[in-house]
């Protein structure tokens, strides 16, 4: 049995953010019933055709779910929620900033009806009717919190800001909404009431920004933009060698760097250099630095100098690509990929980090638009008949 079979969650969700949430419930077990606009369903289903015809994000983030094909405007739509929130434990939604409200659907108006529902409202900027801000109803996708956050201005190059190549801000808001729907299960186990819950993308990347926020505390300046290496430790980051090729490696501390003169540069006398005897000397002269080890790396092979540092026990990376990534030993020998089917075939998922195996989490297969449709609501008490009016009428 796995820790979250019999939580039923309802799914009024696009994009990234609610989508990455639920699909972490229902690979703990839950039944995610995802809710889609018929013909159209989620709008990430139209993102890309990048996995056998189907969009790469909506592959990533909605497997395990049952797909719902309803219309939320039609004059039937109510009733089917409503005994759809009769039997479910949590309702996800990251509609429009107030659309849940106008449905009938925030936690205020159902709370009443069930008490022990949990509601988690995702928005880029908090949906708190008390407290709803100058920015409550302005559109936020992911390169726009990742720019209000503040990522944006400390990530890139010194000449050319530049944003994170995935979507750290719906990642984010996904996961703290995830982690507080656990709490809020845990919760109503003593209580037995459910609760509200607002997750903010901006607030979910303010967060994550912690460091650079108390880096530049009281005015001082922020970490300066060094493409992929670190602002403030030298040398950290990405380095070429013979053969077109690059390592990234990183030091932590002054017996790492005495190390590195000694085993990797070969040149032990530079660890006492008073331009290099200190991290915040380093940093500073990081230009010339950068030159000594560049003309070192430069007459050795990228498994060369990986093999020195090993040897000097300094932390070292591979620059991968997606399809070195793809083959990754590391993720093979651990068996961190598993098949699950999909409308146009099987494709490979990576298991949900801390999973043992497959058999611990749950990987099934991702859903057609409106594939459970009539399943769910036969579940709900309606008829053949009467799903075959509803589908006449549009409502499906």
């Amino acid at each position: 049995m796995l820790p979250l079979q019999g939580i039923t969650v309802v799914a009024l969700e696009h994009a990234i953010a609610a989508p990455f949430c639920t699909r972490q419930l229902a690979d703990q077990g839950a039944r995610v019933i995802k809710v889609e606009r018929p013909g159209v369903g989620d709008f990430a289903r139209a993102y890309d055709q990048r996995v056998q015809g189907l969009a790469s994000h909506f592959v990533w983030t909605n497997r395990s779910k049952e797909s719902l094909g309803l219309d939320l405007k039609h004059a039937q739509a109510p009733e089917v929620l409503q005994r759809l929130l009769g039997q479910a434990d949590v309702l996800v939604q990251n509609l429009a900033p107030g659309a849940a409200a106008r449905l009938g659907l925030s936690y205020e108006a159902l709370s009443g009806q069930f008490p022990g529902l949990i509601v988690c409202d995702i928005s880029g900027y908090g949906d708190d009717p008390a407290r709803p801000g100058p920015y409550r109803d302005k559109k936020a996708y992911d390169l726009l919190i990742q720019s209000e956050s503040g990522f944006v201005s400390i990530t890139g190059s010194p000449d050319e800001p530049a944003k994170a190549g995935c979507s750290i801000a719906d990642i984010a808001a996904g996961m703290y909404a995830y982690t507080n729907i656990l709490t809020a299960l845990i919760e109503r186990g003593r209580t037995g009431r459910g609760k509200r819950i607002d997750v903010s993308m901006l607030e979910s990347m303010a967060e994550w920004m912690g460091y650079p926020l108390y880096y530049a505390y009281e005015g001082a300046a922020p970490p300066p933009r060094a493409g992929a290496a670190h602002a403030t430790i030298y040398p950290y980051g990405p380095f070429p060698t013979a053969g077109g090729h690059t390592v990234m490696l990183g030091l932590q501390n002054e017996r790492e760097w005495a190390a590195f003169c000694a085993t990797v540069l070969q040149q032990p006398a530079l660890a006492t250099d008073e331009r290099f005897s200190t991290n915040s000397r380093r940093s500073a002269a990081r230009a010339a630095l950068r030159d000594i080890i560049v003309s070192c790396f430069a007459a050795l092979s990228a498994e060369q100098v990986v093999a020195r540092l090993e040897e000097a026990g300094i932390a070292n990376a591979q620059v991968n690509d997606m399809a070195q990534v793809w083959a990754h030993a590391q993720l093979r020998a651990r068996e961190r990929w598993v098949d699950v089917s999909t409308p146009a075939g099987p494709v490979p998922a990576l298991l949900p980090p801390g999973a043992s195996n497959a058999r611990s989490v749950r990987m099934d297969p991702v859903p057609a638009l409106g594939q459970h449709s009539r399943s769910i609501l036969s579940q709900l008490g309606y008829t053949a008949d009467q799903i075959n009016e509803l589908q006449r009428d549009g409502a499906l």
